[in-house]
Formats: C-alpha cells, structure tokens, sequence
C-alpha cells in the first residue's frame, strides 16, 4: 500500500506541474522544482527535499530506533515513536557520540543519534535496488552524514541509497555482567542498530521507491567488518541479498581475533572504577558528554565489537568457514596500501633492519622465519620499511579480506568477486586506506584537503564512473559485469583471479596469495593467537 500511494502521489504531482506549463507557465523559461510529496513511513509521514539538479529527492534525519539515552542507554535498540502530522526531514540527525573528528565534531553529538538518510530518483517508481552504506571510523568515530556519503551520485544512477548512525564506543560496545543479567548477552548494541535499521529498510523503503527484496550492504574499514559480522550472524536472516565488504572482514588486526566475551566483559566491569560509578545505574545516569570524554579514544583498549554469543555467535572466521554465514553474493576486495595512512604506527620494529628479523620471530617463532624472510624481504634500509608496511597491511586488513573472499567460495554456493585497488592520480597519489570512499559514491571534492594534493581531473571522474557502474551492478543483480567496461572474473579461490581497479581495470592472477596464505597459516579454527597482542 506504502508504494501504491507513493506512487499515486508523484504521478498527480507529475500531472500537475504539466498542467502548470501548460496553462500558467508557459511564458516561464526555467520552472522551479516541486517539493516532493509527503512519504508515509511506519512511525509517521515525512517530507524531504526538493529534487536536486539529477533529479534526485533526499530524506533526512530519519529516526529508525528510539533515542537510546537514560533507561535506554545499553538496550537493544527500541522501535521510534510515531508522530502526527508530517516531519522534517530535510536536514540530518544529530552524530553519535565518540571520537570528535573534523567532520564528526562534538557539537554535532548526542545519544540520541539513531537516524538514516534516503536518497532515491524522483522520477522512476519502477522498484528499485537498495545500497545501505555503513560507514568507518574504527567503531568510535564517524556518522552516516559526512560529505564524502552523500548518496545523491549513485542515486542519480537509478538505485535507492540509505546511510545510517550507529552507537560508537562505550555506548555502542559496553559488555557487563551486569548487563547480561539485565537483558541477554550485551557488547554489541552498535550492531544491533544496525539490524534494527535493515529491519525499518525492509518496512518502509518500498515507499521511497526501493526494491525490500534487493537490499545491498556495503561498507568501508569498520563498515567492512560489520559486513562481515552481520553475515556471520544469525539474525540477520532476510535482511539483505548482497555484500560489498571495502577493506575489511572479521574485525580482526594485529592484536589478535575479535575480543571474547570475556574479554569485553572485563573491559565494561573495570568502567565503574574509571568512572567510580558502582552500579549499572549509577553509570547509566552519568552525563553522555563527560562519559564519552573520559572513553573515546583510539586504541587497543576502546570498546568494540566482540563475541557477545547471540549477535556474533562464534569467529567470525569460524562461522564461514563453517558455511553459518549468510548465502549471499559477495564483492570485497582491499587496497594496494592498506597500511597508508593510517595503520603505519602499527608496524614491528624495523630500523635497523635485522630488528624486523628479530621482532618478526618473536610474532610468528623462529621456526616460521624461513617461510617469512622471502615474503616479507630485509635486504635494505628500503625493502625492509617496505616489507614492514605490507605485514602491517596485511595483518590490519588485507588477510581477512582476501580470506573472507576464499571462505565464502568455498562454503557459500554463492558468486563472490574479488579485487585490489591500485588507482593512483595527482588527485589520489597513493591507494591507500579510505582512498576507495570518494570514487564509490562519486564525491570527489568532498575529501579532506589534508589529503587533497590536487583537484579532481576528469580521468579522475572517469574512474570514478566505472566504480559506481560495477558497484551497482552487482548491487542489482550479483554480478558486476556491466555493458561498456572490461569483464570482472568471479573469484574461483585463493590464487585465481581478482579485478584490478586501475586506470583501466584488468583481471589479473592473485599477486598475494604467497603473503597472505603465511599470514592465515597461524589460524587456529578460525582465530589468530591471542598472544599476537603483547607484541604491539
């Protein structure tokens, strides 16, 4: 019914700015363009921007959860309150609370932050494929509204786009035993919002023209690893069709495999005397902004997902090598330079060389260095900072990725796609980490100018296009082969082909499976030794 009367009010909207030219405003050279009509969602109607140059209508600020502050602080993630009239959705909600970035500042941030953003054609009621983006940041900083989302690109192309806010942090990680007395297992309400979004997709978003049963999730870096851990778990059924996973896979890094319960649990309990707060309520009535002060941080010991034995069940890595996973299409790929810019400090020690040799035996043992030397060469000053880049790269990002690729060939039945990203440009001068994002939606000027050496050129939008072309291709139907750009081989497993997405993307035989095949080795049923974590 959502669709039919979605419909049936663009059309008469339609009808009557062509009677409008007819009768009254012929004389007029440029017409303004008509605000679209309200959409009628589950909580209420809503009403959005006008169509953008592209024809393009954007909804805003969309709450898809109930504010989770005080008794809802550490819940699950509750239905919104409905409302009478029609809503305002033309501007975006407020930004969850966490780390403060220059695009993600502290007066943008609140607990109540559970809203998504629609972008969708004006003029196609045909239904059509849905891409929800999670976005980066590490699980403790970022939002579904930063400038480099924005969806109105990739709409313009004839797919609904939905980017969305998570709880970050403390507040979207905390694991208790108190918690888990209270209401289940706890440590992954960052998740669970973000199952509780899929679920509002599935309800409502036939009404801003969207397919509910083609719903692509993809993501970046954090994004990537919700990916991941959202195919892995087990209530998700039904939610999406397709993956995309952008630099990312299990949530796994140098430190280790994803944190055990155990672990989470720990990390929470110790919270009341970091805050000399006692109690679950006493924690809970602490003031969101001195809370998130005095735990947002970047390192080891953030809150962060873990195994909590409902949402992420088991290993991620476990689970699909198990065949657990969600049997869907997958496309995931990473960087030629995961380690750059931002994992670098995460290398071993390597100046002078023979301390690479050294700090490397005491990671993977003695006995292991016969097989490390060749892959990850000391010969020079040069080679070994090399060398000490790419095992930072691989154990951060890159190993996952390319191993989710080999798991889910293997277990799912499932067409999977595989690439590596090498495109470089004056504009984008090294394939580094999140050097993906912009040429995904098309953003081009909206990246930092900390990492903007030069504008754009039009080689660099070309590029650009061919991304979003594969990317909704496969979004569409599973596969990304589209008319007018080269063929992308399905990925056959570890060794066989992936899509290099260079200037002119190529299929070439895997350049890493070497590399990449010793890191996986030290596995054990799916999870990297505990032990990885002293060493860093």
């Amino acid at each position: 019914m959502l669709l039919v009367r979605t419909a049936l009010t663009r059309t008469l909207g339609v009808l009557a700015a062509l009677l409008a030219l007819l009768f009254g405003g012929l004389s007029s050279a440029v017409a303004e363009p008509a605000l679209p009509e309200a959409v009628t969602t589950s909580s209420g109607d809503i009403k959005g921007n006008a169509p953008d140059s592209s024809g393009v209508v954007s909804y805003k600020g969309i709450p898809y959860a109930a504010a989770p502050v005080g008794p809802l602080r550490w819940r699950s993630p509750q239905p919104p309150e409905s409302w009478s009239g029609v809503r305002d959705a033309t501007a975006f909600g407020n930004i969850c609370m966490g780390v403060a970035t220059p695009s993600t500042p502290l007066t943008s941030m609140s607990e109540d932050c559970l809203s998504l953003n629609v972008w969708a054609p004006a003029d196609d009621l045909r239904p059509k494929a849905v891409m929800v983006w999670l976005h980066g940041g590490g699980f403790q900083f970022g939002s579904g509204s930063e400038a480099l989302y924005d969806g109105a690109r990739l709409a313009s192309k004839g797919v609904v786009v939905v980017t969305l806010n998570y709880r970050l942090g403390v507040f979207g990680f905390l694991a208790r035993h108190d918690l888990d007395a209270e209401s289940g297992r706890s440590g992954n309400f960052a998740l669970q919002d973000q199952i509780a979004a899929l679920r509002w997709i599935q309800s409502n978003i036939d009404a801003f023209g969207g397919d509910p049963d083609n719903v692509t999730v993809f993501g970046e870096s954090a994004g990537a690893h919700a990916v991941g851990m959202l195919m892995a778990s087990p209530q998700t059924t039904g939610l999406f069709h397709k993956a995309i996973a952008q630099s990312g896979a299990f949530w796994d890094s140098v430190y280790g495999s994803i944190d055990t319960h155990a672990v989470a649990m720990a990390r929470g309990d110790a919270l009341s005397v970091t805050m000399n707060a006692p109690t679950l309520a006493a924690l809970r009535a602490i003031p969101a902004h001195r809370l998130n002060a005095a735990t947002a941080r970047l390192d080891t010991s953030a809150f962060q997902p873990s195994i909590d034995g409902a949402v992420v069940p088991d290993e991620p890595a476990r689970v699909f090598a198990q065949g657990r996973q969600r049997q869907v299409p997958l496309l995931a790929g990473y960087m030629a330079e995961e380690s750059f810019p931002v994992f670098e400090d995460k290398t071993l020690p390597h100046n002078p060389p023979p301390l690479f040799d050294a700090s490397a035996a005491q990671v993977f043992g003695l006995a292991s260095m016969d097989e490390f030397k060749p892959r990850y060469p000391s010969g020079t000053i040069s080679q070994t900072h090399a060398s000490a880049r790419q095992l930072a790269a691989d154990m951060m990002i890159t190993e996952q990725t390319w191993e989710m690729l080999g798991l889910h060939q293997r277990t799912s039945g499932q067409p999977v796609y595989g690439y590596k990203f090498t495109y470089t440009s004056p504009y984008s001068p090294r394939a580094g980490h999140t050097s993906d994002v912009p040429f995904v939606f098309g953003n081009l000027e909206a990246r930092s100018s900390a990492l903007l050496p030069e504008e754009p050129s039009e080689a660099d939008r070309a590029f650009s296009d061919k991304v979003m072309c594969y990317w909704m291709a496969f979004a569409r139907s599973g596969d990304p082969d589209t008319s007018g750009l080269p063929a992308w081989a399905p990925f056959q497993g570890p060794g066989s082909q992936l899509q290099e997405l260079a200037t002119t993307p190529v299929s070439i035989a895997d350049p890493d499976a070497s590399r990449l095949r010793f890191v996986a080795s030290f596995r054990k049923d799916g999870r990297l030794p505990d032990t990885w974590r002293m060493y860093f």
